[in-house]
């Protein structure tokens, strides 16, 4: 299953066409990305930058094990998973997921099933900065 997963935490920032590139293939008929962005706003605060931090040999293991979920429970060919850690301005992206199938459906159930999973199971945390403060948007380390 490895070889049908991409599975990364960086420093450095994502790129969307690797991940693309990655998942791509002739017996796919469907690619669904989702990339996560940094927002201005949230809960009516103007937010100036994320930080986001991971315990990283846990987070690893926790990605690669939503990826190979996802291949078993769809009918799908490939998976990436990248996520970054830093500080992250606003539009800046701190994570990708990228799913092909040979048929669309599968593929966007795949990579809902990814993003869902990764924000409920891996230890990735995110704190809001704002002008005024910072708050941690989840438990922290």
């Amino acid at each position: 299953m490895e070889n049908r997963t991409s599975v990364k935490i960086t420093s450095a920032a994502l790129n969307q066409e690797d991940c693309y590139n990655f998942v791509e293939d002739a017996s796919c008929g469907g690619i669904v990305v989702f990339v996560g962005t940094v927002r201005n706003a949230t809960k009516n605060k103007e937010v100036t930058l994320l930080d986001f931090s991971a315990y990283e040999p846990m987070a690893l293991k926790e990605m690669q094990k939503i990826a190979n979920l996802a291949l078993e429970k769809f009918a799908i060919h490939k998976i990436a998973i990248h996520h970054a850690v830093g500080k992250l301005k606003i539009k800046e992206i701190p994570v990708i997921i990228a799913v092909s199938s040979a048929h669309r459906k599968a593929a966007f159930d795949a990579c809902e099933f990814a993003i869902d999973t990764l924000k409920e199971t891996v230890p990735i945390w995110k704190k809001e900065h704002f002008e005024d403060g910072e708050v941690w948007v989840n438990a922290h380390p």
